[in-house]
């Protein structure tokens, strides 16, 4: 027998095992003899690419692993001291290892299921209570996407909440020494909602002007100094004006709190506990703001509610998806969070606890006090009255004091003038504090020897109205895990509640949940991509450009586009930059007064919302009966606004599952009124290899690189969202002030150059393994698996919608609606598929009482029939009830789901047995979920708001024993 000695292992057969009997019996059951046809039958030939994608011999694991290790170490650690949002920091490596690194916590959904997701919804409401306590306000978030981003979100929702006296009011004042990067967004956020935004000094602004509605703070400042903002807040409210407070958690363990001061909102950054800079992100940014505004506060809140048998239990909150419901009403866009890194900086707090981080805090003011006094001493000026970790110099060679400064590795902030900035950090050391008052030295000629004396006698040198004198962090949690054994055992108590794809697969239409590789994911955590400052020199991440800049030439290879920019950090700011893009080009060409965006009805509900958002007027188009956009409204629409007409925003395949035939004729009516086309590319995972965005005639689309092109969901969060363009939009993406060299003359849409960099290299690293045709597979093996389980679910469900030769695109729905008869909603079925150890379907997204079903192509055979079967066991548990076997109200779906307290119960009064409750299959029985809580009441926690860390004494009212059935 010959042996192949040039044999290599294709990753593309980890990602989807395309081979072996099992794809033969797939295709068989689908009735087609090959993918190809299959994908005739399936996407319309005038958009099928003629050509394969233009893209690099695929990669073995280890030889992408060598080969992006030689990338990354272009990349230069140096010591930062920049500061201006991002610090180094240590990751405990408890919290390293079992939460960054572990599948059960990456690959994980947005919460929406909550009862199989108890254990991250307790770690975000750990991370909501660590900011409330440290800011000093009633109610936070689950996190947001940057602190730039925060307080663009604090401006627009103070804007809506303006008190009557104040309505016509539309500046915004914003301090001169708030970071550059937020002043940034800011104006790029303000200009197409006419907000004018002020920049000038707080201390001379005159608060009883009429235009003025808000106003927003550093604390401490970019100079590092620290103000006691009480008085100015108080006459602030005297005049109607609100106050906005951008600030540092870990200064705040020792001074004063923004809510002591009376602010409105608070956001900033959480980056700094544990989580790596990362060239920018991803880092949760949070938002705390008064009860008042609990109805108003953007993004997701988690709150305590009770489930069935009156336990508490935790859930989403108010306006959970509140795009899908109010659409262009939406207070905000912001459809995820930064759960990921949620998670790791509240666990963080857990693990220090208060006098953890206090001592942490100290540790850096008495260093950064220290070379203050240092270099006083040595004749420099330092401004700073009052600071935390922070330091302005003022110095007479800057050129001199970089070379000297770069020589030795190290990077401080260069002001434009004669000043320097020093931001020291948790991991600085006094051997650090040595070596900057050394390069200060050598460079200005001076002699400066650190005083021992001075650092043996260093106290917390502030104002006693500026100390921290109220208590945080005082619950248990925070107070009972601070060795490791105890700590490792926490997370992992938590990790068992949760129901990820290291259990099975997550069927959720429009989220694509497939594979996330963990050859993908290993680079994510080296040095050379973790503590990279997102604004050091460009000539010290050369690995990260090269990344990329390889990565933008393959997606606009992939997408047929000429320019990509990698700025936005989630899909629905990817949305908003795309639109501004857009809008800045018709003003480019004197036309600014096209402003009327075209949306399907079927459409996400982030479309309307980000619309609204870049100034548009959004126009409804209908869809017909089989959910196709209706051609005929779309052109009476277009034409009716042709001289307004600014874009439409169309998602291809469409969200009903379907490739659209007439999708070419319905970008030629936008363009032919004068209008662009931009692309959802939330469905892109059908695409791939197969068409393109540039085919189907858009001029401009977002990518979900957290769907199509393998980052983690992360249980909501983190994303990217980066837009890829054809050539005449190009000029017009969003810039950054520290690109020297960059194409884009628009404002920015993210607090960093490229968003959330260091998770790129997982995208970079999927396409690199995967190659041209490992990526059109597994495009082809996606509609595959979807056609698959519509064949296997026929006669049990109805698919609502599906294309011209009976097909479904990657993803399709079924239709519950009428089950409704004997009293089952899809809610039901979506809750009892949680004892047959699966994650629900999206649930009643694009259309009510449905459920949205997306395999992915990374499932094989075996996963896809298990789930499968166990929908066809639901559908003949909702059969049994038809039949009047059971009660409409009390049964085996109403009831779920079911959890071990319950099967275990003394007491055990329902119609079924137990083993049908919670081994329905034989199946279940081999590796049993079981959710942790029964079904949650939503309604009571939205009644009943709280959303911070349960009391301990609200445990010992939990009902100890289960009576079911009663």
């Amino acid at each position: 027998m010959k042996i192949s000695i040039l044999q290599t292992e294709k990753f593309e057969n980890r990602h989807h095992g395309y081979f072996g009997d099992d794809f033969k019996a797939m295709l068989e059951v689908v009735g087609v003899k090959s993918l190809e046809e299959l994908v005739e039958q399936t996407i319309p030939a005038s958009i099928r690419l003629k050509k394969t994608l233009n893209l690099p011999a695929p990669l073995t694991e280890a030889e992408f692993l060598a080969h992006f290790k030689k990338i990354a170490q272009k990349n230069k650690i140096f010591k930062s001291y920049i500061g201006m949002g991002y610090y180094d920091t240590h990751t405990p490596t408890v919290i390293l290892r079992n939460i960054l690194e572990n599948p059960a916590w990456y690959t994980a959904y947005t919460p929406y299921q909550a009862e199989i997701a108890q254990g991250r919804l307790e770690a975000l409401i750990n991370f909501q209570t660590m900011v409330i306590d440290l800011t000093g306000m009633e109610i936070a978030n689950a996190s947001l996407l940057d602190e730039a981003t925060a307080a663009a979100e604090a401006m627009t929702m103070l804007l809506a909440q303006r008190k009557n006296e104040k309505k016509n009011a539309t500046t915004f004042f914003v301090s001169k020494e708030v970071f550059p990067q937020t002043i940034d967004v800011l104006y790029t956020r303000a200009e197409p909602l006419n907000i004018k935004i002020e920049v000038g000094d707080v201390s001379s602004l005159d608060l009883t002007r009429s235009d003025l509605y808000g106003v927003l703070l550093q604390y401490p400042d970019q100079n590092g100094e620290i103000h006691d903002y009480t008085n100015f807040i108080a006459s602030a409210k005297e005049n109607n004006v609100s106050v906005a407070v951008a600030t540092d958690l870990l200064a705040l363990t020792l001074i004063k709190s923004p809510g002591e001061m009376g602010a409105d909102v608070v956001v900033g950054s959480s980056q700094r506990f544990g989580v790596p800079m990362g060239y920018g992100g991803p880092h949760a940014a949070f938002f705390a703001t008064k009860d008042e505004y609990k109805r108003n506060i953007p993004g997701r809140i988690i709150g305590v509610s009770v489930d069935a048998h009156g336990n508490k239990a935790y859930r989403m909150a108010l306006q959970t998806r509140e795009q899908h419901i109010r659409r262009e009403k939406a207070t905000s866009n912001i459809c995820t969070a930064q759960v990921l890194l949620a998670v790791m900086a509240g666990m963080y707090a857990v693990y220090h606890g208060p006098k953890g981080l206090k001592q942490i805090a100290e540790r850096i003011f008495g260093l950064t006090e220290l070379l203050k006094l240092s270099l006083q001493k040595a004749g420099f000026e330092v401004i700073n009255q009052n600071h935390f970790d922070t330091l302005k110099i003022k110095v007479q060679n800057k050129a001199s004091i970089r070379k000297e400064a770069e020589k030795q590795e190290v990077n401080f902030r260069y002001f434009a003038d004669s000043y320097i900035g020093i931001s020291l950090n948790e991991t600085t050391t006094l051997a650090d504090v040595e070596q900057i008052i050394a390069i200060l030295a050598t460079a200005e000629g001076k002699n400066v020897i650190l005083d021992k004396n001075l650092a043996e006698n260093i106290t917390l040198a502030l104002p006693e109205n500026l100390i921290r004198k109220s208590a945080y962090l005082t619950h248990p949690v925070f107070n009972s895990y601070h060795t490791e054994h105890e700590m490792l055992r926490y997370m992992k108590q938590l990790e068992n509640k949760d129901l990820s794809l290291v259990h099975s697969m997550i069927s959720l239409g429009s989220c694509t949940m497939k594979l996330n590789a963990t050859t993908e994911m290993i680079p994510v955590t080296w040095a050379e991509l973790g503590k990279i400052h997102p604004f050091a020199p460009q000539e010290q991440a050369l690995g990260y450009q090269e990344m990329i800049d390889t990565l933008s030439a393959w997606l606009a290879e992939i997408t047929g586009f000429d320019a990509v920019s990698m700025q936005p950090n989630s899909g629905a700011q990817g949305e908003y930059a795309g639109l501004m893009v857009i809008r800045a080009y018709h003003e480019s060409r004197g036309e600014g007064h096209r402003n009327v965006s075209l949306i399907p009805a079927s459409a996400h509900g982030t479309n309307p919302a980000s619309a609204v958002m870049a100034g548009m007027q959004v126009v409804v188009v209908k869809t017909d009966e089989k959910g196709n956009i209706d051609v005929a409204d779309l052109k009476a629409k277009a034409e009716q606004h042709k001289d307004n007409l600014s874009c439409l925003m169309v998602t291809y395949p469409s969200t009903h599952g379907v490739f659209e035939e007439s999708i070419q004729e319905i970008c030629a009516i936008i363009h032919q009124y004068g209008g662009q086309v931009y692309m959802d590319g939330a469905n892109m995972n059908a695409q791939v290899g197969l068409t393109s965005p540039a085919a189907i005639g858009a001029d401009v689309c977002h990518l979900n690189l957290h769907k199509t092109f393998c980052i983690p969901h992360g249980g909501g969060g983190p994303g990217m969202g980066p837009i890829c363009m054809k050539a005449h939009l190009a000029p017009f993406m969003a810039k950054h002030f520290t690109l020297t060299h960059h194409e884009g003359n628009n404002g920015a849409v993210s607090a960093a150059p490229f968003g959330s960099a260091s998770i790129l290299v997982i995208s970079y690293a999927y396409i690199a393994m995967m190659g041209a045709e490992g990526l059109t597979r597994a495009t082809q093996m996606a509609i595959l698996n979807a056609n698959y389980i519509k064949e296997r679910l026929k006669g049990h469900y109805e698919v609502l919608y599906s294309g011209k030769n009976g097909r479904a695109a990657h993803e399709m729905i079924l239709d519950c609606r009428p089950f409704k008869t004997f009293g089952v909603e899809a809610e039901d079925i979506a809750k009892r598929l949680m004892d047959y150890g699966f994650h629900a379907p999206t649930l009643s997204f694009p259309v009510a009482g449905t459920l949205m079903v997306e395999p992915t192509e990374s499932e094989s055979k075996a996963e896809l029939d298990r789930f499968c079967e166990a929908m066809i066991a639901i559908r003949n548990e909702i059969r049994e009830i038809e039949q009047g076997k059971y009660d409409a109200k009390n049964n085996v779906l109403k009831n779920a789901p079911h959890t071990a307290p319950v099967a275990l119960a003394d007491t055990w009064s329902y119609p079924y047995s137990r083993e049908k409750a919670v081994y329905p299959l034989p199946f279940v029985k081999k590796a049993k979920f079981w959710p942790s809580v029964s079904r949650i009441d939503s309604a009571y926690g939205d009644r009943n708001l709280v959303c911070s860390c349960i009391p301990v004494e609200a445990y010992n009212q939990e009902t100890q024993s289960v009576e079911v059935g009663a």
